[in-house]
């Protein structure tokens, strides 16, 4: 059993003492805890007075229609609602259709459906607990591993040591950083740098600045990023991706705490912490010579891991609503999921991880006719990216779907390099980009990995 914290809300309407008994009995073995009432008058006052997960309403009551209900309740505040009649029509299935009603049951309900009721009730009531205690700058998450990783933030982020953050592509590297940045109390900038977006012969003038005359073009002086981040922190996004050379130069940075611009001769102190971040395993990356060992172990003085996705998937029903919620907030709606369709969700592999997952609540969202917000049964088999960076593709995908993967593994583990990834698929910079336009526009990648476009001249394939 779980705490009385997490224990699944439960309201069960129902003027049928045997079925109220039946259903606290089943509630009691999945951690979810029963209000029972006989009336639409005490339902009312019960929905008013407490969150609910799961409201199980019978049709028929003593002082009117369990429908009518509906209509009063806040459906922002409650979760599942079920509505259980021994004595169907055509006319009352009609209009629970037209209402977010998960679930229209026929009594006698048969354990295995009340039993999932219950699973999902107890899922919500830890997502509710998530949303409401476990979350940080913008992350949400219930998972035994984010409450670790949610720990380990706090714990590290007053400290003034140097932070390593490595996850695949979209698990929310930027937000653990502005996490540790937040909860620092450090009052300068938080300044995000993505390393591989950068031209490299540009990179060391946007990072430590330089004089004016230094170089061709440099007609005035420049305040890099170090200096912008002054008593603030540096996020230093697929640090893998930076040349050896200026590796060597930031790791005297590090180690003396004090720059010199390009092209000038005068020392800058700086207090800046940094948190590195990269896609790849960083040891895979020293052993392959992308990173500087020395600079790892000076990075990594405290290293976090972000779990993918599919490896927390309790996360993604209380995800789901979060960006639905969002979405709600900034465009003055009320949408829900029904039941099924968080099921739906949390049953697919979100190679694309959290930033896949927000994308795909945003498109069903826009797509959505109605206020409730139902999702089909994604039959398609998707692929499962392991962890060695190969991608496990099942029989019966479509080619297209195995291109996307394809296309989006290689370009993560090139660090978002398209001529890297090209020259890794065969094929040039331009196809990438017209396929990532298509992925964009379907609602699968955002703007970040999309970029800038190709030089002119560069044919497709």
């Amino acid at each position: 059993m779980g705490s009385s914290q997490d224990l699944g809300r439960v309201l069960v309407v129902d003027d049928n003492a045997a079925f109220r008994a039946l259903v606290a009995e089943l509630a009691s073995l999945s951690d979810c805890r029963v209000t029972s009432v006989e009336t639409l008058a005490e339902a009312r006052h019960a929905s008013m007075e407490h969150e609910f997960d799961l409201l199980l309403v019978d049709l028929v009551l003593p002082d009117g229609n369990g429908l009518d209900l509906i209509d009063d309740l806040d459906l922002a505040a409650h979760g599942s609602i079920a509505i259980v009649t021994g004595h169907p029509s055509i006319e009352s299935a009609v209009r629970a259709v037209r209402k977010p009603v998960v679930e229209y049951l026929v009594k006698p309900v048969s354990m295995e459906v009340l039993g999932r009721l219950m699973s999902d009730a107890h899922a919500r009531a830890r997502a509710r607990i998530s949303r409401s205690g476990a979350t940080i700058s913008g992350m949400v998450g219930e998972s035994a591993a984010m409450r670790t990783l949610f720990e380990q933030i706090r714990r590290v982020a007053p400290l003034d040591v140097a932070v390593f953050v490595q996850g695949e592509s979209g698990t929310g590297k930027e937000l653990v950083a502005n996490a540790l940045h937040e909860l620092s109390g450090r009052k300068g900038r938080f300044i995000a740098v993505n390393c591989g977006a950068i031209a490299p012969d540009l990179l060391s003038s946007q990072l430590f600045g330089h004089e004016r005359g230094s170089f061709t073009g440099a007609s005035q002086s420049h305040t890099g990023y170090f200096e912008q981040a002054q008593g603030g922190t540096l996020f230093l996004d697929e640090i893998t991706e930076m040349p050896l050379n200026l590796q060597v130069y930031l790791l005297r940075v590090l180690e003396t705490r004090a720059l010199t611009r390009v092209g000038g001769t005068r020392e800058i102190p700086v207090d800046v912490r940094i948190v590195a971040a990269s896609n790849r395993d960083p040891q895979f990356a020293v052993q392959n010579g992308n990173l500087r060992a020395d600079l790892y172990y000076r990075l990594g003085e405290f290293p976090l891991a972000l779990p993918p996705l599919r490896g927390r998937r309790e996360d993604i029903a209380p995800l789901a609503r979060h960006f639905l919620e969002r979405l709600n907030q900034r465009y003055g709606s009320e949408r829900v999921f029904d039941g099924a369709a968080l099921r739906r969700l949390s049953e697919r592999n979100w190679p694309g991880n959290v930033r896949e997952l927000r994308h795909a609540v945003q498109r069903h969202y826009i797509l959505s006719d109605s206020q409730v917000i139902a999702i089909a049964d994604d039959a398609a088999p998707r692929a499962v990216t392991e962890s060695d960076g190969s991608v496990r593709f099942a029989v019966g995908m479509s080619f297209e779907d195995i291109e996307r993967e394809m296309l989006l593994k290689t370009l993560a583990a090139s660090g978002n390099n398209k001529r890297r990834a090209a020259r890794s698929l065969g094929i040039t910079t331009k196809t990438i980009y017209n396929r990532l336009l298509r992925y964009r526009s379907q609602g699968l990648i955002d703007d970040d990995l999309l970029g800038s476009p190709p030089e002119e001249g560069e044919k497709a394939d």
